[in-house]
């Protein structure tokens, strides 16, 4: 299965994934089956409580006790993860904020992975510039990182998650606070970064607007996967389904490709989309959708 995955071209495999916690009677994910494809920009849209961050803490090994397959270039989360082949770049980080260190010493925490036991720190070190410069922030790199703007931060820890030399990037809601000029650069980072270095990058939001800036694929994920293909077969149907009570906020200031009320059931050349009352919906048709 492992050697498959990887002749395939597939960055993160997940079959049939699902993931209940203790203290609910509902599944947080349920039957999740999607392929994240090396090199491709992925969105997860989806609302609060839907899933997306324990699918996010799934991939990073954080949590266990799911049924179904994981695999991040052929290996269990958890082995990737001691790999460091996945850099993430969380949404909240208040814990460096507190800290007087440099935006140089932040990203240099990663910057030491996968050298070796007798690496210099002279090499870690520059790991940390170099990751610093491809994001643009090595004009303030000796500035303490409670003194950067959001969208500095932004920069720096982005670094970071790149210092390791990780191949996949994941981003959890990575533009809230930051202002739309702010989300307009981001987007341009991302896909600077992504032509550059050939990264496999997952941007995970519940703004629509980012994920459709920075994907060429996007899954919408409540609970199931309810649709996983380009940003230009969503309709107000699946985002309907997905978002339910957000739905109106959406679509009033947003123009999203929609379909005729008899076409709402399939995103045609998009794969087929279904909805159902209980909240689950299924994917199916073009090349890499749900299975």
């Amino acid at each position: 299965m492992a050697q498959d995955a990887t002749n395939n071209g597939v960055a993160i495999r997940y079959q049939g994934v699902s993931f209940s916690y203790e203290s609910s009677d509902v599944p947080a994910l349920d039957g999740v089956t999607l392929d994240v494809r090396r090199g491709e920009r992925l969105g997860i849209l989806g609302p609060n409580g839907g899933g997306k961050s324990t699918l996010l803490k799934l991939t990073l090994g954080l949590l266990r006790g799911y049924s179904g397959t994981i695999e991040i270039g052929g290996l269990a989360p958890a082995d990737a993860a001691r790999r460091r082949m996945i850099g993430y770049v969380p949404q909240r980080v208040e814990a460096e904020l507190g800290f007087p260190i440099s935006a140089l010493h932040a990203a240099s925490m990663a910057a030491s992975v996968g050298l070796g036991p007798f690496a210099s720190g002279k090499e870690a070190r520059a790991r940390a510039e170099r990751a610093l410069g491809l994001v643009g922030a090595s004009e303030f790199a000796a500035r303490p990182v409670g003194e950067l703007s959001g969208g500095q931060l932004q920069r720096v820890m982005i670094a970071r998650a790149l210092a390791s030399e990780a191949k996949i990037l994941l981003l959890d809601e990575p533009t809230v606070g930051i202002d739309p000029a702010g989300q307009r650069q981001f987007a341009e980072l991302i896909q600077r970064l992504h032509d550059e270095l050939g990264l496999t990058t997952i941007v995970v939001s519940h703004d629509l607007r980012t994920v459709a800036a920075t994907s060429d694929r996007v899954a919408c994920l409540a609970r199931t996967l309810h649709y996983h293909d380009s940003p230009q077969g969503l309709t107000p149907h699946v985002l309907a389904e997905v978002f339910r009570h957000d739905a109106a906020a959406i679509f009033g200031d947003l123009h999203v490709d929609a379909h005729r009320a008899s076409e709402c059931g399939h995103a045609h050349d998009h794969g087929h989309v279904y909805g159902h009352d209980h909240g689950h919906g299924h994917t199916h048709g073009a090349e890499g959708n749900s299975r």
